[in-house]
């Protein structure tokens, strides 16, 4: 017996097998693949094809976790996959347009964009779209680096530059914005005075660890005061040993406890976007940082769960 038509083709891979499809009245949340670098990494090149390898890790994310989400957030969310951006790396600029032009429909819809990257510098063509929408935003940015370096007026952007061209665009409010997790080595020097020239509180990996996440956050928590947050997180703020396929790797950073601990910790923040980036899948080992990254996003659904008191 020949099985019916629609049983014969599969349907692309999806993030935990969410529908494919663009966000709807119903639809609370959408993930977008990001799948582009600069192409100018000295010698990491490879963040364009994160959006892949992480959706084929994904599967392995199951809906529910008895012990701290016995929920299904995908459900909950009426999340959906919008595919990834058409776009042609190292055409910057016209790859930034694009970027924008995808992200406009998600967010116009009223879904918060889950972007999966894609190296660092996709936080600006997403964080234009979301400030229009969200004028007061702030940020809270979970990284190695500060991503607030200098750039060359004749070559603008690239994944060190972002919050910058955030700070010098006014997609956000920096005084009340935080870089969290900074630690190794540097191109640059006095890279943490000038994040903090723009307004950025930088809070160290040595910092975040002697203090705790819980005071650290509830003074973020405060700073914030309901404002509109916009999530970004690099997986190079874990440790090469959970996470080495990425495209700066930092040793002595988050393990992957640390990193989910963290995560789970940020309820009650007004989360309107969330940025995960920097999956490098030709550097990776067994595919971990592609699948700790699924895990990632699956902890930011979960926390959208709870913002918008769909589960607690």
């Amino acid at each position: 017996m020949i099985a019916p038509q629609e049983e014969i083709y599969t349907l692309p891979v999806t993030f935990m097998g969410a529908p494919y499809g663009r966000p709807g009245p119903g639809n609370r949340a959408a993930i977008v693949g990001v799948p582009f670098d600069c192409g100018i990494h000295p010698f990491r090149v490879g963040s364009r094809q994160g959006p892949h390898a992480v959706r084929e890790q994904s599967p392995l994310i199951r809906r529910f976790n008895p012990t701290n989400a016995d929920f299904d957030p995908v459900t909950l969310l009426g999340l959906v996959d919008s595919g990834n951006v058409k776009l042609t790396p190292g055409r910057i600029i016209d790859a930034f347009e694009r970027i924008e032009r995808a992200i406009a429909p998600i967010v116009e819809a009223g879904a918060v964009p889950v972007t999966i990257g894609g190296d660092g510098s996709i936080t600006v063509p997403i964080m234009r779209v979301v400030a229009r929408k969200h004028p007061d935003l702030v940020a809270l940015h979970i990284d190695s680096h500060t991503d607030t370096y200098a750039y060359d007026p004749a070559d603008r952007y690239n994944a060190a530059t972002q919050f910058t061209h955030a700070a010098e665009e006014g997609l956000l409010d920096p005084n009340s914005s935080w870089h969290v997790g900074i630690h190794g080595t540097t191109f640059a020097q006095h890279i943490v005075a000038r994040a903090e020239g723009f307004g950025y509180r930088v809070v160290s990996l040595d910092q975040l660890l002697r203090s705790g996440f819980q005071p650290l956050v509830e003074e973020f928590r405060r700073q914030a005061a309901g404002r509109p947050v916009y999530l970004c997180f690099d997986m190079d703020v874990f440790d090469p040993s959970c996470a080495p396929g990425v495209a700066s790797p930092s040793w002595g950073g988050l393990s992957a406890r640390e990193g989910i601990d963290l995560l789970r910790s940020l309820t009650d923040l007004n989360i309107v976007a969330i940025d995960v980036n920097t999956v490098s899948p030709a550097h990776d080992v067994n595919n971990m940082a592609a699948s700790l990254c699924a895990h990632v996003i699956y902890e930011g659904l979960v926390l959208l769960c709870r913002r918008m008191e769909l589960a607690s």
